[in-house]
């Protein structure tokens, strides 16, 4: 190496871009590309009943010409949320 001990080697990095490549190759392009950032779950019982919310954040990846056509069709959610008094 250079003398900095951080730094990756050459070989690290092409055998990274070299398993990017491989994962592209593997994966199916149909399917929904979506990644879970995020699940909790509040679970309260009163009176033998169980309430239960479950809140799951997540990216959507969308393709450039799926995105110019759903941009015209959506709302943004600032526009949509009822002001509170």
């Amino acid at each position: 190496m250079s003398g900095s001990t951080d730094k990756k080697s050459i070989a690290r990095s092409v055998g990274e871009f070299v398993g990017h490549i491989v994962e592209g190759v593997k994966s199916d392009p149909s399917r929904d590309r979506t990644t879970e950032v995020r699940r909790t779950v509040e679970e309260t019982t009163q009176d033998g009943v169980v309430l239960r919310r479950t809140t799951i954040e997540e990216i959507e990846f969308r393709d450039a010409a799926e995105l110019r056509s759903s941009d015209r069709d959506q709302t943004p959610a600032s526009e949509t949320e009822t002001p509170s008094p």
